[in-house]
């Protein structure tokens, strides 16, 4: 299993203290992760986004990442706080086998912005999602979810950092009942 990752790496870093193998750990970007691989002596791969045109050449950029994947013989991706929007193509190459967490219950407030539009709602119950990730973004089939109460007091970090508590239990969880089937999705349904 692989774990891409753009940020501070407490995901990444729950995952290797639940027990999870983790094979390699890919970056978009220079960030925290980076320190978290190397303190678990994991293997990192740093593939930057600024190394793909000041346009940003998304479709080189995924296909970089999936040459990565390829030739790290990686079959399942657990993205986690992973900051690019691949291209389809990164889909067509590992269909149903790439996984991400997303801090609200989906299918309410996709994109970026999920905490601040679920306080910006009004929603007295947010989470988080564990789902595979789709071309669609935000849209894949869920996986597992775990609420998270809107406190009156909250602000954005308040409960950001609620929900990512969850997200560090929930997302090793499921990650490890899919290597231990070893399937995503039950094929027969």
């Amino acid at each position: 299993m692989g774990v891409m990752v753009s940020g501070s790496g407490t995901l990444l870093d729950a995952m290797v203290e639940s027990g999870l193998e983790v094979a390699a750990v890919l970056v978009d970007r220079h960030c925290l992760a980076e320190g978290v691989a190397l303190r678990h002596g994991l293997p990192l791969q740093v593939i930057e986004r600024t190394d793909f045109s000041a346009d940003f050449d998304r479709e080189a950029f995924t296909r970089r990442v999936v040459a990565t994947w390829d030739e790290l013989e990686l079959d399942l991706l657990a993205m986690a706080g992973w900051g690019t929007v691949l291209a389809g193509s990164a889909f067509e190459a590992r269909p149903g086998h790439i996984i991400n967490t997303h801090p609200a219950l989906l299918p309410s407030f996709k994109g970026w912005h999920a905490v601040p539009a679920a306080l910006d709602a009004g929603v007295k119950v947010t989470g988080c999602t564990v789902h595979v990730a789709t071309v669609a973004v935000d849209e894949g089939p869920i996986l597992a979810q775990e609420a998270v109460r809107v406190l009156p007091d909250d602000d954005e970090a308040s409960l950001h950092e609620r929900i990512k508590a969850v997200e560090r239990r929930i997302y090793p969880r499921v990650l490890a009942d899919i290597l231990r089937r070893g399937y995503v999705l039950d094929p027969s349904v």
